[in-house]
Order: structure tokens, then sequence, then C-alpha cells
């Protein structure tokens, strides 16, 4: 080392941080905060931020047209990151002098911004702005505050499913809550009849306005965003939340492990046998019991699949708290299921009557699974239908969904069950 080179000292505030940070990302993170919070003592203002419990805070901006999910979206991540949800409905409630009906000026509405996420529940545990910016106008004044996000979430669906969405939600009056003519329907008579009111539809033309004014403004606020924007599909379930576990796929996984259960229960499944009970127990309670079922939840689909499965699953502890039944007619089942092909070159699956495949050469080539035969699925069906009523009554609170619908809509039925 150069002898001539004096070694960069740092202060002791900042000594515990900058063994954990780069000292590039501590500065940027200083710098940015800075500039929003404008504290009247800088100096005073950087040791006290330095001694925080946490400095990298998520700042997230939540985008998206009208029907996209973004109240239900935000909440979730909120809930999960502890970061404060910020709505322009709430900011303007804060704002007393402000007259409600009167567009407020871009100074103002930049400025009711930076107060709100100035106030030291934002800044100590970092913010979710929903729906703020709307156009690339207030984006740019965001930036010129000093108000970068580290994140830019944009939703994005198929208007036809926005503007379902949209004509059939319906708003209690009293209590502020949701519901969906479809997808989302009280039980209560009172309330049912409270959401018959005509003014609490919005006609689809009116949907289509707002969709086509969104975007108009997205294309631009895709721009400005560019570097932290992530694009999601608001017509996909996001079941990423929950650690998924599928009963036959886990098995065959366990199976394919050169270790003694993998062993145990390999001559089952090579001989399509039922596996005992006691072994698929010992199986998905282990796996139940991991890290990720225990921080993030469990979606557990195909198990348990009689009631002495499902005893066994509850002396286990591992209880439920939503129980889903998707129902459908065995003639429906058959034609999903039996019409199904799976390309080989490709592993792309095709049906005949839902996804046909796109040209003569790929139809010459497709392959149906024999396990998916007419002859089969009568008997998984004769099988499952003889558990069916014995589970249904272990779990009385149970949901039963019609599955005999498209994916949307089944998802739609199963995440307002889920919220609500």
């Amino acid at each position: 080392m150069d002898p001539t080179v004096r070694p960069l000292r740092i202060p002791p505030e900042m000594a515990i941080y900058a063994e954990k940070h780069d000292i590039f990302h501590l500065v940027q993170t200083l710098v940015r905060n800075l500039m929003v919070d404008k504290p009247e003592d800088p100096i005073q203002y950087l040791i006290n931020f330095l001694k925080r419990d946490s400095i990298d805070v998520p700042r997230i901006i939540l985008l998206g047209p009208p029907a996209s999910g973004k109240r239900t979206i935000a909440k979730k991540l909120c809930e999960h990151t502890q970061a404060i949800h910020v709505t322009l409905s709430d900011i303007l409630n804060d704002d007393k002098n402000q007259d409600k009906k009167q567009k407020i000026s871009k100074d103002l509405w930049s400025q009711l911004i930076q107060q709100r996420l100035s106030k030291p529940d934002c800044v100590r545990r970092g913010w979710l702005l929903e729906a703020i910016p709307m156009t690339q106008e207030e984006a740019l004044c965001l930036q010129e505050a000093g108000i970068t996000p580290d994140h830019v979430v944009m939703l994005e669906a198929p208007d036809v499913v926005l503007i379902e969405r949209s004509s059939g939600k319906r708003i209690d009056p009293v209590t502020g809550d949701i519901y969906h003519v479809t997808f989302m329907w009280p039980e209560s008579e009172e309330v049912a009849q409270r959401l018959e009111t005509p003014r609490t539809m919005m006609p689809a033309d009116l949907v289509a306005k707002k969709l086509q004014k969104y975007h108009t403004e997205a294309h631009a606020l895709k721009r400005t965003y560019h570097s932290c924007l992530k694009i999601i599909n608001a017509d996909q379930p996001h079941v990423d939340v929950f650690s998924q576990v599928c009963c036959s796929e886990h098995l065959k996984a366990v199976s394919a492990d050169e270790n003694h259960m993998g062993e145990l229960i390999k001559p089952y499944l090579e001989s399509e046998q039922q596996v005992p009970s006691s072994i698929v127990l010992r199986i998905f309670t282990e796996r139940l019991s991991r890290m990720d079922c225990t921080t993030r939840g469990w979606v557990l689909h195909g198990f348990p699949q009689d009631v002495e499965q499902a005893e066994k699953l509850q002396e286990s502890n591992f209880l439920p708290n939503r129980v889903f039944f998707l129902e459908m007619t065995d003639d429906i089942a058959i034609e999903r299921v039996t019409l199904r092909a799976v390309d080989p070159v490709t592993g792309e699956w095709y049906h005949t009557v839902y996804k046909p495949a796109p040209g003569p050469e790929v139809q010459a080539r497709l392959w149906f699974d024999p396990r998916n035969s007419e002859t089969q699925l009568l008997k998984r069906l004769k099988e499952y239908w003889s558990h069916a009523v014995d589970l249904q009554a272990f779990y009385p609170q149970a949901v039963y969904i019609n599955a005999d619908q498209d994916p949307h809509t089944v998802f739609e039925s199963l995440e307002s069950r889920l919220v609500g």
C-alpha cells in the first residue's frame, strides 16, 4: 500500500453499518433520505438514522388499471413487509383544508405526498404507494422531490377480465366491504339488500373509458420506471405467497431420493398401488414442518384422500384454516382429462376442445397418456366419490366451489374466500 495515501476513516456512528454494507450503498441511502425528509439538522438526522434497526426498508409503487386487484395485493404486501400502505384518499383525508371536490394542484399534490412519506412510520418501516403516480407528469414530479422507489410493480390483465370484475363489484355503503355478484356474495340477507342499489354498479362503458385513460399513461410510466419495473399478469393466481404441496408430485419426488423413505414407497408407485396412509402421513408431516411451510403457510392438494388420513393429519396438529372442495360432474372431468395430450418435443400440453394443436405436424406427434383413458379415469372417480361424502362430513366448514368454470373465475372464487 502506498504510504502517502491516507486510509478512509469511517465515523463511529457509521462503523456498524459499514461492516455490513458497501460504502456506496450507504451514501446512496443517506442522500436519498435527506432529499425526502429535508431535516433542519442534517448531521443529527444522519446520526439518528444510522442508529435505527433497519436501514433498507421497502419503497414500492404499485400500479395497475381499475379492477386489477391493486388494493388486495397492496394489503397483502404491506402485511408481509410491514410497510405503510399509502393511498391518495388517505393523503387527502389528512389534508383538512383541501376541498375534495376541487382538483389539487401539482405542487400541493407533491407536497402532501412528501409530508406523508416523511412521517416517522414511513421512514422507519418503508412505504407502498398504491395507484400513485397515475401519470408521467406525476412520476416526474415525485422524482424531482427525491421520492424514488426501489420497486415498481405494474399489474396487467385483459380488458374483458377487468370489465367483468368491475361491473360485478358491489360496495356495502355501511361497512365499506367489497363484494362481487359472481365471486363473493354476502351470506347475510340484510347486507345483500344494501348491495342492490344501482349506484354501486359501474357500467361497462365507464370501465372501458377508465381503462383507455389508464392505457394512455401506462406506456409513459413504464419508460419512467424502466430500471425498477416488474410486470405481473393480474389474470393469474398469485400462489407464490404459499408453499404448494401436491400429494402425487411430492411422493414421486421422495421416491426418486435414494434414502430409506424413497426406497420404501417406490414399489407402491411402480405397481400403481396406494401408498399406506401411515407412510404418507410421515412424509407429509415432515414436508409441512419445513421452514417454508411454517413461515409462509401451505396449500395441500390431493391429500387427505380419506377420513383416516384426515384424522391422522389432525392428530399431528396440522390443521387447515380453509378447506375447499372443487365440484364438477363426471362428464366434465372425462372431457377435460381424456382429451388432453402432450407434445413430446416441446413438452406443451394441448386439449382437443379447449386448446387444439397449432398445426397438423404437432397434432400428429401428440402423446395421450394411457392413465388418462376413460376407463382409468372412471376408476379414479369411483374411488374419489367413495370417500368424498365422509370427508365432507369431517370438514363441515368447508367451502364448495363450482369448478365447471374458466380457471380465472375459479381462482377468483377461491381468493375471495381466502381474503374474506
